[in-house]
């Protein structure tokens, strides 16, 4: 059975938000610290959503690099030109870019590529970063990053403990370290997995069952093994906030480690 691996932008962005509260390691720190783009630099990012990353790399290189993002996301492409036209970048543009059809670009274009969450979700790993490889000029590197078997654990074991069942295998964590770096070795000259961590501390159980329902969200295909329509939904939602608070009126707080792969490779 095909499954749909994506997940609605509502859903995307409440979760960004949520790391950036609660986190006590910037991911952008560490995404500037293994690419270090300089002015000059042909970039482009795909699945850039709202184009966090494009005008992460635009502050970065003082507005000296050429940035292209891409999505299949209207929504987010009009959120990306919206912040893009407050800021006035003359340096970024954002166009339409489904990473599962052949990139619009020439051969040898970018110095580098970046995915973040975002590129593992191909339906054909072999085509898609092959794509991306043909678009980056000899030497360039290609840098996707997605999260690890060992990630949000105490997510996993609050849902486990409260619905009895087995989590369903999730698009990233379950393919990351196995076939998506597998077939990215085997495209590029050298790749290495780097790993970041990142614990998410609530102060409350509130905000944690928002990341679960941004998680569980029923826009997404992924969990409804665990429910069937809107009414199992809530019911287990429910359960689910029953044993984060006896959680944390166990140990006082709720600790969430995001664990995060960047698969660093290069031409």
């Amino acid at each position: 059975m095909e499954i749909n691996y994506q997940e609605t932008s509502k859903d995307l962005l409440a979760r960004i938000d949520i790391h950036e509260k609660y986190g006590a390691r910037n991911i952008d720190k560490w995404n500037i610290e293994v690419l270090n783009p300089q002015p000059g630099h042909q970039i482009l990012d795909v699945g850039c959503g709202a184009g966090k990353q494009c005008f992460l790399y635009s502050d970065y290189t003082q507005r000296q690099a050429e940035i292209t993002g891409g999505d299949f996301s209207n929504e987010l492409l009009e959120k990306a030109r919206a912040k893009l036209a407050e800021r006035g970048d003359s340096n970024v543009s954002f166009q339409f870019l489904d990473f599962n059809q052949p990139f619009a670009f020439t051969d040898n274009s970018f110095d580098f590529v970046s995915s973040a969450f975002a590129i593992y979700y191909a339906a054909n790993l072999q085509f898609t970063f092959s794509e991306a490889h043909r678009v980056i000029k000899p030497g360039g590197r290609l840098f996707v990053t997605g999260p690890l078997p060992e990630n949000k654990q105490m997510f996993y074991e609050i849902i486990k403990e409260a619905t009895g069942q087995s989590i369903p295998p999730m698009p990233g964590s379950s393919r990351f370290k196995g076939e998506i770096f597998a077939t990215i070795s085997g495209i590029f000259a050298k790749t290495e997995l780097l790993t970041f961590e990142n614990p998410l501390t609530f102060p409350e159980v509130t905000p944690f069952i928002d990341y679960v329902r941004a998680s569980l969200s029923e826009d997404r295909k992924l969990w409804t093994s665990m429910f069937n329509g809107k009414e199992e939904y809530e019911t287990m939602i429910g359960k689910i906030q029953q044993v984060a608070t006896r959680w944390f009126e166990r140990d006082g707080k709720l600790v969430m480690t995001k664990v995060v792969g960047g698969i660093l490779a290069t031409k």
